[in-house]
């Protein structure tokens, strides 16, 4: 697999997963991927690393009691100043969920919403730098905000995190946008306005790269999973929507079926 020391500022750099049963989760994923965990020590409040072939990939927590937010994966995108970037971000009309905050050691981080409704976070690195690989198989390879106000999500993410905007399509059957950087795309915004019932806010989705979908999906069952979504086919690969045994939402992609 091809390391990757950091990632490009604004760019997906981090997911990590807030659980209820973090002994199921952990065993769900190290069985569905391939990954191997490890966990922390108090300071981290249990805090647990991801690895695929000994890089690290993700991250997951114990969701606390009535945490809204449990069960769900979030993903963070790099900055070099989090204090700055928490400026930046209600500049641009999103909010600061939590403040900035030093995680000992590891770097600093802080929760945003965005002008759209979803939930992101940023992450500015000391010794933990995130991604050590993405886009080979059992790693994460695409990151997507799932939008229900595309047209305050496009300049949000360009002012407040510096992205390039590339349209992919402006349709009225499809409207999606890719933040590029140093000339390729890393993330997408869709929008969901017409796809996304009334109660579902604007929210962040990460794909997950396997070899065979359909296998990948039944192996997810096997392990108490759920198929949200069936497989279906698409010019970037073959996709499906899935829920691990505790009901957190992600998203699954492989090689077109033959």
């Amino acid at each position: 697999m091809p390391a990757r020391e950091t990632a490009p500022l604004g760019a997906p750099c981090w997911i990590d997963l807030q659980s209820s049963d973090i002994d199921r989760a952990t065993a769900f994923y190290d069985a569905l991927f391939g990954w191997t965990h490890e966990g922390s020590s108090d300071e981290y409040g249990g805090y647990v690393m991801f690895f695929a072939g000994g890089k690290p990939v993700a991250g997951a927590m114990p969701g606390e009691l009535g945490n809204p937010y449990a069960n769900v994966w979030t993903t963070y995108l790099a900055t070099a100043d989090v204090d700055a970037t928490a400026q930046a971000v209600a500049k641009a009309g999103g909010q600061v969920m939590m403040e900035p905050m030093t995680v000992p050691q590891q770097g600093r981080m802080a929760m945003f919403l965005d002008a759209s409704g979803g939930v992101v976070g940023a992450w500015q690195p000391a010794e933990h730098r995130g991604f050590g690989v993405i886009g080979e198989p059992g790693t994460p390879a695409w990151f997507e905000l799932v939008s229900k106000d595309y047209d305050a999500a496009l300049p949000f993410y360009r002012d407040a995190f510096g992205w390039d905007l590339a349209t992919l399509s402006d349709t009225d059957e499809f409207r999606y946008s890719t933040g590029r950087f140093d000339g390729e795309d890393l993330a997408g915004i869709y929008d969901a306005s017409k796809a996304l019932p009334a109660e579902v806010p604007s929210h962040w989705q990460m794909f997950v790269q396997v070899d065979d979908t359909d296998v990948a999906i039944a192996r997810v069952v096997d392990l108490g999973g759920e198929v949200l979504t069936p497989p279906w086919d698409t010019e970037y690969g073959r996709m499906a929507q899935v829920a691990d045994p505790n009901g957190a939402r992600f998203m699954i992609s492989g090689p077109v079926a033959a």
